[in-house]
């Protein structure tokens, strides 16, 4: 069966830098980049104009018109199929939450290596988010301050053991076939339970579930550390 292809959108400001990732996803056989735009005014005003969108989108936060926070509340609205990398050079706690928040499925720095950009592309692509160490420490730290409260009218109890687990292998970032096969069930049977933890927590998508389990103390995170490092 061929191998699907990964359709791609940058957002930056930087000419040279969207170059950079243009030379690089070249090289790849399963990452074809579509488009690039300068902002994020650029960016929203061509995806209504698109036949077919695009996968994921690499954005950029600090740009002209249209900001990348801004572009991807926006697009998460508009077009809840896109997932979308930040991948900016600002890497402090607030914006790598307030990106997360805004249903941003991975937050990269501009230094990081070419190597995990695609590990993340492919990662948000198949199993709908890609966390790195950094960002799960920081979306760790906020989930425990005392300022902080569940966000979710649900609590751990209202899910169900079946549903539990479902979330758990999320976490340990399983893909819908992969649960399928540990639980014995079937992948629809799978996507319904991921339908309904959506419903349940108040997630925004995969990425969101993960938090959520991070927060309600379902994932454990000294486990998931590990399986970034």
């Amino acid at each position: 069966m061929e191998k699907d292809i990964i359709r791609v959108i940058t957002v930056d400001d930087e000419a040279l830098f969207r170059q950079g990732i243009s030379l690089l996803i070249q090289r790849e056989k399963d990452i074809e980049l579509v488009s690039d735009f300068s902002n994020g005014k650029e960016l929203l005003d061509e995806l209504i104009t698109l036949e077919e969108l695009p996968d994921i989108i690499l954005m950029d936060l600090n740009m002209p018109e249209i900001n990348g926070v801004e572009a991807t509340k926006q697009i998460h609205i508009k077009y809840p199929q896109i997932r979308i990398i930040a991948l900016t050079s600002y890497n402090t706690k607030a914006f790598i939450v307030n990106m997360i928040q805004s249903g941003a499925c991975s937050f990269l720095k501009k230094n990081s290596s070419p190597a995990e950009l695609l590990t993340a592309i492919r990662e948000v692509y198949s199993k709908g988010f890609f966390y790195n160490i950094e960002v799960m420490e920081a979306l760790h730290q906020n989930l425990t301050e005392p300022k902080k409260k569940v966000s979710s009218i649900f609590d751990a109890n209202h899910i169900s053991k079946r549903e539990k687990e479902v979330l758990e292998l999320i976490c340990k970032q399983y893909n819908t076939s992969e649960i399928a096969d540990q639980l014995f069930i079937s992948s629809r049977t799978v996507e319904g339970h991921r339908n309904s933890l959506l419903l349940k927590t108040g997630a925004k998508n995969t990425a969101g579930l993960v938090v959520y389990a991070i927060e309600s103390k379902i994932a454990d995170m000294n486990y998931l550390k590990d399986r970034f490092e």
